[in-house]
């Protein structure tokens, strides 16, 4: 009869074996299978690369945006400044006035009440107890009358000078900010063009040329739209400025006279034909006369703005075409005038 032997019982050891073994493979099989997602192919880099561009143009505008109102409020606190000097050398001249006379009636044999007063700290104080003193003479009342009104000028021209000073600390910082984003994106952008292999990187660099390239072969068709424009008007000088411009590089911020943004890419021609424009698109769409969105209306010379929130801007120079500095990478190029959404065109 056949013996029926029951199995021993795996020793604690084997099955702390078995069970690292089991867990080893259920990790690797994990990492097997997070490897496993493929690479981002070279048009889904190029995808992220240029909204990444688009959001650095935004942070681009901002920065020059935050740039204008800084070297704004620099005049204004410089100009101000100069203002609490000359006031304060006013104030001072008063003083100095109101003590000579201090100083006679101390020779003469002491000093009043009334000019004590005169000579205090607050002559709003003075001027309330004058009235009941009574010995205000008629040159002294206009002299600290005088001073109590350059006082006064001088406290306002110091309280606005300080919130200047404070508006451009909180705009020097917001400048840095600015800044600071465009950096983070051109930098996550370039990573990006990074992982890709070097021919998948030189297949984009040729795209881009030819983009360039075919901007070039636009310029004839172009021309032939400019006749209408009256020769040596603003307007045709602004389109010759910027033509001469084609395949300088876009730099976030510049605004030439050699390397450009979008914005001031604009700013720069029109200032070659004696027009000044403000320096950022959105201020540049109200530049002038706004005549829609439709580009069946659009004239050379007009600014067409880009995006709801208009952070792009080109000039319209006929045959359906712009002019524009596009992005970081590329060069102030022809394109379609309708390759982005239109905001608002502009005739300057």
């Amino acid at each position: 009869m056949a013996s029926h032997r029951r199995p021993k019982p795996a020793s604690r050891a084997r099955v702390s074996i078995m069970t690292a073994a089991a867990a080893a493979a259920v990790a690797l099989s994990s990492q097997s299978g997070a490897h496993a997602d493929p690479a981002p192919t070279k048009d889904e880099v190029k995808a992220q690369v240029d909204q990444l561009n688009e959001q650095a143009e935004q942070a681009t505008e901002k920065y020059n945006a935050a740039t204008e109102k800084q070297q704004t409020l620099q005049k204004q606190v410089g100009n101000l400044q100069d203002q609490v000097a000359r006031q304060q050398a006013e104030v001072s001249t008063l003083q100095g006035s109101l003590g000579e006379i201090a100083a006679e009636q101390y020779r003469s044999g002491g000093i009043s009440p009334t000019v004590q007063l005169m000579l205090s700290s607050s002559p709003d104080s003075f001027l309330s107890q004058a009235g009941s003193l009574n010995q205000l003479g008629a040159s002294q009342s206009d002299a600290l009358k005088t001073l109590k009104d350059q006082q006064r000028r001088l406290d306002q021209q110091k309280s606005e000078a300080q919130s200047k000073l404070a508006e451009l600390d909180a705009t020097t910082k917001d400048l840095k900010a600015s800044k600071d984003e465009v950096k983070g994106k051109l930098a996550k952008a370039k990573a990006l063009l990074d992982s890709l292999t070097q021919k998948e990187r030189d297949d984009l660099a040729a795209a881009e040329a030819k983009a360039a390239s075919s901007s070039r072969a636009s310029r004839d068709q172009t021309r032939v739209d400019l006749s209408n424009v009256p020769s040596g008007s603003y307007t045709a000088n602004a389109i010759a400025a910027v033509q001469s411009k084609l395949g300088a590089d876009y730099v976030y911020g510049a605004a030439g006279p050699t390397n450009f943004d979008c914005s001031g890419l604009m700013q720069w021609a029109y200032a070659q034909a004696g027009v000044s424009i403000p320096r950022t698109s959105q201020s540049q769409a109200s530049a002038g006369t706004n005549v829609g969105t439709n580009i069946a209306n659009a004239k050379p010379g007009d600014l067409i703005i880009y995006y709801s929130d208009m952070h792009h801007v080109g000039m319209y120079v006929g045959g359906g075409q712009i002019i524009h500095a596009p992005h970081t990478g590329a060069v102030v190029r022809y394109e379609s005038a309708t390759v982005m959404p239109i905001a608002a065109i502009v005739r300057v």
